[in-house]
This record gives structure tokens, sequence and C-alpha cells, in this order.
């Protein structure tokens, strides 16, 4: 069990940033808001998955929508919560635990949020490793947690509760056109699970790989030393691409941020180029002859070359310097039946085979395993 201060939430984003692939929307609102309430009073506790109880009620909570929308429109901060309680009315019972649905971006803190709203324990465990554009695409669902029941509210206190669709690519289609209604984006609070079905199906220990790449970066830049290499000594993986943002096409279509980037090399990739798909995150990076560097699970990173901050699918722009890191994906990404929903033809590359990048997800955390 760990308590979560201004410092760890400034880690956290910085570390969820880079593991969102570009996606799961920008976390420094979510640390805005948790640190006011920090100031205010509250407390946030991080507990490791292996001490929750095999009884525990333990819910996923955070925002689903649009990127875009989600930095350019004003919140609540307690869309999350709302759903929550309404899920919460609906089961005649009350959760025990929250859980981050993914530790990419802004659905990392945004539990930190509901935490400090609520005093409920938050798990140190996420159901993607990254982040993933839809709600079929964590390993709760992949490993057979039922999606309903579900709920989700916009800032307007309006909910929309979902309780009987028995699998999540389903309620995926639902969710998504009512948050689209929504104004493109809202409060979830889903799936429902037990602290036994919690550890079966989690990804383990994934705050603190962000807490520790966070620090990894912050250390490197007070001495003055390579943050891009401290992140990729903690994450494991490898250099992609160095490049400047040559053009971006980035257009809202059917409640996602869709859209392609082109990095124009430099250094020792001067005179070659890089294409970078996304759907709210990078999804594929090929060179313009079709040669594949990394392709989803895996995950594909565009940190600041000077910095190493994250640089997200909505922030991304024309001229910025860029590294393009690529990280393995968890094991429990890698499984026949995970790869049938996250892998490249879920995503409309059925001719990409998945060739994994080498190495292992989390080195520098000492969780080789994962």
């Amino acid at each position: 069990m760990w308590s979560v201060d201004d410092a760890a939430l400034e880690r956290i984003a910085i570390g969820a940033g880079i593991l969102g692939t570009g996606g799961g929307g920008n976390p420094y609102l979510g640390r805005l808001m948790a640190s006011r309430l920090l100031a205010q009073g509250a407390a946030i506790t991080v507990v490791d998955p292996d001490a929750v109880p095999d009884d525990a009620l333990v819910v996923s909570v955070g925002g689903m929508g649009s990127p875009t929308v989600g930095i350019e429109r004003l919140q609540r901060g307690d869309e999350p919560l709302v759903a929550m309680r309404a899920l919460e009315r609906h089961l005649g019972r009350r959760f025990t635990h929250l859980v981050p649905g993914e530790i990419g971006g802004g659905n990392s803190t945004r539990p930190m949020v509901v935490a400090a709203q609520t005093g409920l324990p938050v798990v140190d465990a996420d159901g993607m490793g990254r982040a993933f554009p839809e709600l079929q695409m964590d390993t709760f669902s992949i490993y057979g947690v039922r999606p309903t029941p579900a709920a989700i509210a916009d800032p307007r206190g309006h909910v929309a509760l979902f309780d009987a669709i028995a699998d999540a690519a389903t309620l995926e289609r639902h969710a998504r056109a009512v948050t689209i209604q929504m104004g493109g984006a809202s409060g979830y609070a889903f799936p429902v699970m037990t602290g036994a079905e919690l550890k079966r199906t989690a990804i383990p220990r994934t705050l603190t790989l962000a807490d520790r790449i966070g620090a990894a970066v912050l250390t490197a830049r007070t001495a003055h030393a390579d943050p891009v290499a401290a992140v990729l000594a903690v994450a494991g993986g490898q250099r992609l691409f160095a490049g400047k943002v040559g053009d971006v096409r980035r257009r809202l279509e059917g409640g996602f941020a869709r859209g392609e980037l082109r990095l124009e090399g430099t250094g020792e990739h001067a005179g070659r180029a890089l294409l970078v798909d996304f759907q709210n995150e990078n999804l594929i990076a090929r060179l313009p002859d079709g040669d594949v560097l990394a392709v989803v699970p895996d995950l594909i990173c565009l940190v600041d070359a000077e910095t190493a901050e994250p640089v997200t699918t909505e922030v991304v722009r024309y001229g910025l310097r860029v590294v393009v890191l690529g990280i393995p994906a968890p094991a429990m990404l890698k499984t026949p039946e995970a790869l049938a929903v996250v892998g490249p033809a879920a995503f409309g590359y059925p001719d990409v085979p998945y060739a994994p990048l080498s190495g292992w997800y989390g080195v520098g955390a000492g969780r080789s395993d994962w």
C-alpha cells in the first residue's frame, strides 16, 4: 500500500502519458483535479492486486470518447463518480476498490480523482498495460469478465445504464453511440468484478511502472542526461525513429480521433520518413515503402526529443521534434485470444502480421513476466 501525493501524480502523469501510445486522454487534466482534491485534504491510496480480497467488489472507472473532445470541452470532474454511484444503486451494493481500465493517458489519473472523492483505494493494475480505443480491448473482457452492468454519465449529470449486454463489443457500439450524443465524451463505470476476477485478468503493478517511468524522466532532466534513454531503461523497448512532424491529418470520426502523421527524419534518420496511423492511439509505424517497424498491440509512443514529454494524438502538430519509441506489449496481450481482439487485423490491417518487438514490458521495473 502506498499513498499518492502531488509529486507522485506528476510522475504517474508522465509515465502514463508515454504508456498511452498517444491516447487514453490527456493525463494533465486528471492530475489537476486530483491535486486540487489533495490540497483540500483528500487522500489517495494505491493497493497491490495481491492484497485485494477475493470477495471484494471492484469497478473500473474513467472516461470514454474522443481525446480531442476531452481537452476542448469543460468537465465537471465527477462524471465517472456519477456513473459509479448509479451503478451502485442498480446493484444495491457499494464498491470496495477502483481499478484503471487502462494505464495509458488520462484513464490512469481519473481513478485517482474518484479515489480522492470517495476514499476508495485504487488497485495497482489495469486492463491494457497501455491504452486502446474500444471497450472490448481490455484483458478484463478478453479473459471472461462480463461487461455489464455498466454506466456512463455526461457533464450535465445524465446517466445511461446498460443492464444486460452479453459481450463487450456490443457494449462498445451502444455506449459509443450514447457517448456521441453526450457530446463526444463521458465518464464510465464498468466492468464490475470480484477481487478474484481482478487478480486473474488484470495486468499487475502498472501504476508502479508509470510512476517509475515518470521518476526516471524527471531524474534525467535534472541531471541533464538523456530522458528518452531513461524511459527505455525502465519501460523496455527501443528507439524506432527520430524526426520532425511534417504533416498531421486528424479528424473526429465515429467518436474517435482518427488520422495519420508523417515524420521527416533527423539525425541518424535524416533523409527518411515514417508514417504513423492512429485511432485515438498510435496503431502502426511504417516506412513509405510499406516496411512495418511496429504494430499493435506493441506500444508505439511519441515523446518530445529533448524532454521525453509524451506527445498525444490530440496535441501532435507540425514542426514538433519527436522520438518514436517501440515498447513490447505485456504478455497478456500476446496470447491468441488477445490478438484476435487487439492485433493488427482488429484495427483494419488484416494483411499485416504481428511480429513482436524484442524485449520485455517493464524490464526496469523488475517485471519481465508482464
